[in-house]
């Protein structure tokens, strides 16, 4: 890892880059399997799943006998696991709940606001390597609670055309209406278009490569919603001697092996713990049996030392991690000011794994720079607010005049006559 000391201001914005490619890179790739499977169909989806999974698909959707079958070989301790990552995701998102918000603005006018679910959602979970089973959870669970009634899961299959059965199990034990053998940019492009399998979705949710955030990018062009834009991993850490070098080095090394295109950073105003860090990564990372993709993703992270908690603060807000990781003599100073960030852990006792899988939080959050502007997946991503409105007589007795007054200074007499004949009708009836 590059080891960087008082950067100045100037230079923040390219040391704080992702190792990401650019969008027109990777758009015209998605641009061309969005038109062939919006042409295609389904004969397009097992073309790219041929071509990217190596596999050739008969069915796209999997079975009830499938997931069955997937649900038995995984083991009691695991579903244990899951059952109480499930209560206290749960827990943490039906805390969420809010009730209508009714007022009377004026007398006679009536407003309120209720939350609807989104009916159709489709969930990307990522396969390869390291596939997401809690993504299921953190995306079904809120849905479910939300109450949206069709939720369509894609997630890529294995060279023998299997998807994992922790995903299954998961999938199942969180009511997932469909299951699909898709992944990658078709499985956005199908949800996007729908197929004679895969149904046409409102929203679109979950984490991917920087091909699939592209492709959820470009199904918002065809009346599709997504989540957030959400790539690859990373986390930055703030800490000082307050903190244990042992256990950033770990939390550094849990996103590290994630992808070889994840990123860690570390911003310390102590030169002894970057040190003592840098000598702990080196000694778990022999270890790890994701080695080599942990090795590539170290290779585009850095430890900055800062004179002053002030200045590493500026950084953290300027670079909007997805995590933030604050173990310092000063916890209260960083939770009271950050302003861009997807999720927080505080203290020496709270590794970032803990949101990734069973503290309760949701562990989908917006990457590079994204949480400037966006929030981490919660249980309004699931719905949309809807407002009402109930005037009477005498309501619109006080409020007509001012409808008109603006209706008629803005030139659209239509809208003023819409109130001036109930007016002129309420005035006859008294």
């Amino acid at each position: 890892m590059k080891v960087i000391t008082n950067p100045k201001q100037s230079e923040w914005s390219e040391l704080l880059k992702r190792p990401t490619k650019s969008i027109e890179e990777i758009e015209n790739t998605v641009v061309e399997i969005f038109e062939d499977v919006k042409n295609n169909g389904n004969s397009a989806i097992i073309k790219y799943t041929q071509l990217f999974d190596e596999c050739h698909l008969k069915s796209i959707e999997v079975s009830q006998e499938e997931i069955n079958d997937a649900a038995k070989r995984v083991s009691n301790t695991l579903k244990s696991a899951i059952k109480i990552a499930k209560q206290n995701i749960s827990k943490f998102h039906e805390a969420q709940k809010t009730k209508a918000i009714k007022v009377m603005t004026t007398k006679g006018v009536k407003c309120w606001q209720e939350k609807r679910p989104i009916q159709k959602i489709g969930l990307y979970i990522p396969g390869g390597t390291a596939p997401l089973f809690s993504t299921v959870l953190m995306l079904a669970i809120p849905a479910q609670i939300a109450g949206v009634k069709d939720i369509i899961l894609c997630s890529p299959p294995n060279n023998k055309g299997k998807i994992p059965d922790e995903i299954l199990y998961t999938a199942q034990l969180c009511r997932v209406t469909k299951i699909l053998k898709v992944g990658g940019i078709q499985a956005i492009a199908g949800m996007t278009f729908g197929t004679s399998t895969i149904p046409k979705v409102y929203k679109i949710f979950g984490p991917g490569n920087q091909f699939v955030t592209v492709a959820k990018q470009l199904a918002t062009k065809f009346d599709v919603a997504i989540d957030m834009p959400a790539g690859p991993s990373e986390l930055m850490v703030v800490a000082d001697d307050t903190a244990k070098s042992n256990y950033i080095a770990s939390d550094l090394l849990s996103q590290a092996e994630h992808g070889p295109d994840s990123q860690v950073i570390l911003i310390s105003t102590s030169k002894s713990l970057i040190n003592k860090v840098k000598q702990d990564i080196m000694e778990q990372l022999r270890f790890l049996p994701r080695k080599e993709i942990a090795q590539k993703a170290i290779e585009n992270s850095k430890l900055i030392y800062v004179n002053s908690k002030e200045v590493a603060l500026e950084l953290v807000n300027e670079y909007a991690p997805e995590h933030i990781i604050i173990c310092t003599g000063s916890n209260e100073f960083f939770t009271d000011n950050i302003t861009n960030a997807g999720s927080v852990f505080i203290g020496n006792f709270t590794p970032e794994s803990a949101g990734d899988y069973a503290s309760g939080t949701n562990h989908t959050l917006p990457t590079n720079g994204h949480s400037k502007a966006y929030s981490g997946v919660n249980l309004d991503s699931f719905t949309k607010s809807i407002t009402f409105q109930h005037i009477t007589k005498e309501g619109l007795q006080n409020i007509g005049n001012t409808i008109e007054v603006m209706a008629n200074a803005e030139g659209l007499e239509a809208h003023k006559n819409a109130v001036t004949i109930r007016m002129k009708d309420i005035t006859k009836d008294n």
